[in-house]
C-alpha cells in the first residue's frame, strides 16, 4: 500500500542557489514588478478619469489591466521573496491560493481578450449595429462574467486537489500549480483530469474565438479600401498589444 502524509508545506525545486547573485536578481525582478504595478494603476487610474475613455474597449482593458495588478500584487510578489531565500519551501496554504491567483488570472486574461475581440469584431464587421450590441449594460454583463466564470471554475479545480493524499511535497518549478500538485497524488485523480480536460476545452474554445474573430477582420480589411484597412489597424492596436503581452508573459510562468 502507498504511503501518504498530510502536506503541510511544498519545496519549489526550480530554485537554485546563486550565492551573492541573489540580491541582484532580487533587484532587477522588484524593480519590473514595481514598474508593473505602477504602469497599470497609471493606466486605470487614466480610463476611469478621463470621460472620453468610457467606452467599450477602454472598459475591457481597465478589466485587464486590474487583473494584471492583482497577479502581481497577491499571486506573483511573494515569489520575489523566495529569491532571497536558502530555503525554498512554502506552506500548502499559500500555494494553493498562488495556483488559484495565477490560474483565474489566465482565465480571466483569456476571457477579457475574447470578449475584446468580439467588440473589435463588431466595431469593424458590423460598424451599424456596434452601439446597438455594445451598450454599457452589455459591457458590464459581459466584464462581470469574464470574471466570474473563471473564479467559479478555478474554485471547483482547487477544491478538487486540496483532498487529495499526496506522496510527495516537491514541485519542480519557482511557482506552485496545480497539475504538479495531482501528480503527487498517491491515489486515483480521474476526476480531476476530467475536469482539467473539460477547463482546458472552455480555453480552447475562447482561442478559437479570438482566432475566428481576427480572420473575419482580416478578410474585410484585404475587401476594403486602403482607409477601412487604416481604420481596422488603428482600432485593433490596443487589442493585439495585449494580446502579445500576454503571449510573452504567459511563456515566462511555463
Amino acid at each position: 500500500m502507498i504511503n501518504s502524509t498530510p502536506v503541510s508545506y511544498f519545496t519549489l525545486a526550480a530554485y537554485f542557489d546563486t550565492g551573492v547573485f541573489k540580491y541582484l536578481y532580487f533587484m532587477i525582478v522588484m524593480s519590473l514588478y514595481i514598474l508593473i504595478v505602477c504602469a497599470n494603476l497609471l493606466l486605470i487610474v487614466s480610463i476611469c478619469r478621463n470621460r472620453s475613455l468610457h467606452e467599450p474597449m477602454y472598459n475591457i482593458l481597465c478589466s485587464l489591466f486590474v487583473n494584471e495588478t492583482v497577479l502581481v500584487v497577491q499571486g506573483c510578489s511573494p515569489m520575489v521573496l523566495l529569491i532571497l531565500s536558502d530555503i525554498h519551501t512554502v506552506p500548502a496554504s499559500f500555494c494553493y491560493l498562488q495556483i488559484f491567483c495565477v490560474y483565474t488570472y489566465a482565465s480571466v486574461e483569456f476571457s477579457n481578450l475574447a470578449v475584446m475581440s468580439y467588440d473589435r469584431y463588431l466595431a469593424i464587421c458590423y460598424p451599424l449595429q456596434y452601439n446597438t450590441r455594445m451598450t454599457s449594460n452589455n459591457i458590464a454583463i459581459l466584464i462581470t462574467l469574464t470574471w466570474l466564470y473563471p473564479f467559479l471554475a478555478i474554485f471547483i479545480l482547487i477544491s478538487l486537489s486540496v483532498p487529495l493524499q499526496l506522496c510527495g511535497n516537491i514541485i519542480n518549478k519557482v511557482y506552485c500549480d496545480n497539475y504538479s500538485i495531482v501528480k503527487l497524488a498517491c491515489y486515483d485523480t480521474t476526476v480531476n483530469n476530467i475536469y482539467g480536460i473539460v477547463y482546458t476545452f472552455t480555453t480552447v474554445i475562447l482561442v478559437l474565438l479570438i482566432f475566428y474573430t481576427y480572420m473575419k477582420i482580416l478578410k474585410v480589411c484585404f475587401s476594403g479600401s486602403k482607409q477601412t484597412r487604416q481604420k481596422a489597424v488603428s482600432t485593433c492596436t490596443p487589442h493585439l498589444a495585449s494580446l502579445l503581452n500576454f503571449s510573452f508573459g504567459s511563456w515566462d510562468l511555463i
